[in-house]
């Protein structure tokens, strides 16, 4: 069934009022990168119990070349997720790449914040980097170009799993968000 264009089946799954979050903003650009025709993407991680009501959750902005004050993207997110828990409140994720002069894209930088648990308008700056890696793998790179990647970039947002990498910071992304809470009084969740 559609109710103004929309499927009712995500609808009927929240007769309940549950918690809402509605994320709605902009990735700025990005500044600090020692690279050239940079380019990011971008993934939203939630956990089981968040419900994307609306939004794309994944994307690409376009490349841009690096000013003075760094790269412009300005490329719009609007999420708006639905919750039974707390548990694994949505994180963003940014991979930023550096496209070459003949096409070929290299990681230069990764990272992650959370979105925003607090109504309003935000600012983020979001930290970068990348593998160090070995000695060869180094050499290699500063002759040959590929700087070392990882190879399941959910690591990123995962706790446990970052400990013990060497990396080297790169530079920062930052993003602009406007969070709008819903129904979180009901369940008795005050934010700040």
């Amino acid at each position: 069934a559609e109710y103004m264009g929309r499927s009712t089946s995500k609808m009927s799954r929240l007769s309940k009022p549950r918690p809402q979050l509605h994320a709605i903003g902009e990735i700025v650009g990005a500044t600090g990168f020692d690279s050239h025709s940079l380019f990011c993407t971008w993934f939203v991680h939630a956990g089981p119990n968040w419900t994307l009501l609306e939004g794309e959750i994944k994307g690409q902005t376009q490349i841009d070349e690096p000013k003075d004050d760094g790269v412009v993207w300005n490329f719009p997110l609007d999420i708006h997720y639905a919750c039974r828990d707390l548990e694994d409140w949505p994180k963003l994720r940014f991979t930023v790449w550096q496209q070459d002069l003949h096409g070929r894209n290299d990681v230069v930088g990764y990272g992650f914040c959370h979105i925003p648990s607090a109504p309003g308008y935000h600012e983020l700056d979001c930290v970068m980097w990348r593998p160090a890696g070995t000695f060869a793998q180094q050499i290699a790179s500063f002759f040959i170009g590929g700087n070392p990647h990882l190879e399941h970039e959910e690591l990123v947002v995962s706790d446990e799993e970052r400990f013990g990498f060497r990396t080297v910071s790169t530079g920062k992304v930052r993003v602009q968000l406007n969070i709008i809470l819903k129904d979180f009084d009901i369940h008795g969740v005050v934010c700040c």
